[in-house]
C-alpha cells in the first residue's frame, strides 16, 4: 500500500510572517511535532526545519522550508533526492483561499490554483502534480487585488479559532492519512466545518 513518507508545511520564514494566513502549513507541522513530543531542527542542506514523526507503523519525515513560499520546491526536492522519496509519497499542508476558514480538505493531484508554494513544487518536479495536499481554509478577501495583503496578514480572532480547530483536526488524522486510509479520512474530514457559523454571511 502506498503511504506518506514526507509531510511538508508551506509558509514564509521570519517573525513578521508568524501566525499569518499564509503560514498555516507551517503551523500544522509545528503543532504535529509538539503533539508527538518531537522537535524541528535546522538542516541547511535541506533549506528548512526538519524532523521525524512516528505515525502508526511509519516513521515520517516533516519539513518546513525556509526558502520563502515561492521557492518551496527547492527544499522539498533537496530532501526528496537525498532520502529517495518519490513525489507521490508527499503530503503538502497549505493555506487555501477557496475554502472558508475552519474547513480542511484532503486532495491528491491537481494544479496549483495560483498558490506560489504549490506552483514551485510542481515546477521543481518537472511539472508533476501527483502529490497529496492537506488544504486548510483561510477564506477569501473577495477580490484578487486584495489577496497578497490578505494572505500575509493575521486572521481575525474568530477565523483564527476556526483555523486552529481545523489544524488540530488535520493533525488528528495524520496517522490515517499517512497509512493510506484516504477514503475514510476524506469522508470524515470533509464532514467537519468549524467555520460555518462565522463564514455563512460572507457567501450571501
Amino acid at each position: 500500500m502506498q503511504h506518506i513518507k514526507l509531510i511538508v508545511g508551506l509558509g514564509n520564514p521570519g517573525a513578521e510572517y508568524a501566525n499569518t494566513r499564509h503560514n498555516v502549513g507551517f503551523d500544522l507541522v509545528e503543532h504535529a511535532t509538539k503533539q508527538y513530543n518531537e522537535q524541528l531542527t535546522l538542516q541547511t542542506k535541506f533549506f528548512g526545519h526538519t524532523g521525524q514523526l512516528q505515525l502508526g507503523p511509519y516513521g515520517v519525515k516533516v519539513l518546513n522550508p525556509l526558502t520563502f513560499m515561492n521557492l518551496s520546491g527547492k527544499a522539498v526536492l533537496a530532501l526528496c533526492q537525498f532520502h529517495k522519496i518519490e513525489l507521490e509519497h508527499i503530503l503538502v499542508a497549505h493555506d487555501e483561499l477557496d475554502l472558508p476558514a475552519g474547513v480542511i480538505r484532503f486532495k491528491t493531484g491537481g494544479g496549483h490554483g495560483g498558490h506560489n508554494g504549490l506552483r514551485n513544487i510542481i515546477e521543481r518536479f518537472g511539472g508533476r502534480k501527483d502529490f497529496h495536499r492537506l488544504r486548510i481554509g483561510i477564506g477569501h478577501p473577495g477580490h484578487k487585488s486584495k489577496v497578497h495583503d490578505y494572505v500575509l496578514s493575521k486572521a481575525s480572532a474568530d477565523d483564527q479559532i476556526s483555523i486552529s480547530q481545523a489544524i488540530n483536526l488535520g493533525v488528528e488524522y495524520l496517522p490515517a492519512l499517512v497509512t493510506g486510509d484516504w477514503q475514510k479520512s476524506m469522508q470524515e474530514l470533509h464532514s467537519k466545518n468549524f467555520g460555518a457559523a462565522i463564514t455563512t454571511h460572507l457567501r450571501t
